[in-house]
């Protein structure tokens, strides 16, 4: 129970990684605050967290600033305090590079970038108080310059910057941010596997360790670790849960 009545919002988290956070995070103890504009997924997944844990759930459109200022006071509001702040939503449309618009930009800044910062800002004065955790999300897209990726790719980035950023100014405050870069069998890859079965098996055998993640026991896991006080040394960093797929430098 590493995470025991630890305080986390997870953005996202109705399914996928954020699903997998959320349990991994519940099944420490943490009290989660699910959030998501998925109501039927948002509702299932808020059932299994508190199966082991009192959580909340939000349904709520977070590219509204109002949205993100009202959850944080909830939360605090519910249980005192809040430990972790988990910022995993993010929407994008891929399109080649000449072929990418204002439009594209708006929407992966809008529901990924924006929603990030401004979670920061709402929920620093509480992670003050508690020396909390900040979990940001990268993403190979960024740091390896994925085609047909432009708009998210320069919104994860953007991520990165400001994390390590916040990393600086934050630290004497105890506040800890860190960034996890996943690779995951989220449902969105099954069914492309499903539908491209060659394409999946060749991007599989590029990947040393010849899997991809599970979003609660590789990807959740890995949130825990950074969420709990064996983290307390590490802020700033990218953490590449990918399977060997990018090694920083």
């Amino acid at each position: 129970m590493r995470l025991q009545d630890k305080v986390a919002i997870v953005t996202g988290s109705a399914s996928g990684i954020g699903r997998g956070i959320a349990l991994a995070m519940a099944k420490e103890g943490a009290h989660v605050a699910i959030v998501d504009v998925n109501e039927e997924k948002g509702k299932a997944t808020f059932a299994e967290i508190n199966q082991f844990a009192e959580g909340l759930l939000f349904i709520k459109d977070i590219s509204i600033k109002e949205n993100i200022e009202e959850i944080v006071t909830e939360v605090v509001k519910k249980f005192g305090k809040l430990d972790i702040l988990v910022n995993n939503a993010h929407v994008s449309k891929q399109a080649p590079f000449m072929e990418t618009t204002l439009e594209h930009f708006d929407l992966s800044f809008g529901t990924g970038f924006y929603p990030t910062f401004h979670f920061m800002q709402a929920s620093y004065p509480e992670l003050k108080k508690t020396h909390g955790k900040v979990i940001n999300f990268a993403s190979g897209a960024g740091i390896d310059g994925q085609v047909t990726q432009t708009s998210y790719a320069a919104a994860k980035e953007a991520i990165r910057a400001i994390s390590r950023v916040a990393a600086n100014e934050w630290g004497p405050d105890g506040i800890n941010v860190n960034l996890i870069s996943p690779i995951a069998l989220t449902p969105g890859v099954e069914q492309w596997r499903d539908n491209a079965p060659e394409l999946y098996d060749a991007m599989i055998n590029k990947l040393p360790l010849r899997r991809l993640g599970d979003p609660e026991q590789d990807i959740g896991r890995t949130a825990v670790f950074l969420a709990s006080s064996d983290s307390d040394y590490i802020t700033g960093q990218t953490i590449m849960v990918d399977g060997g797929s990018i090694k920083l430098r």
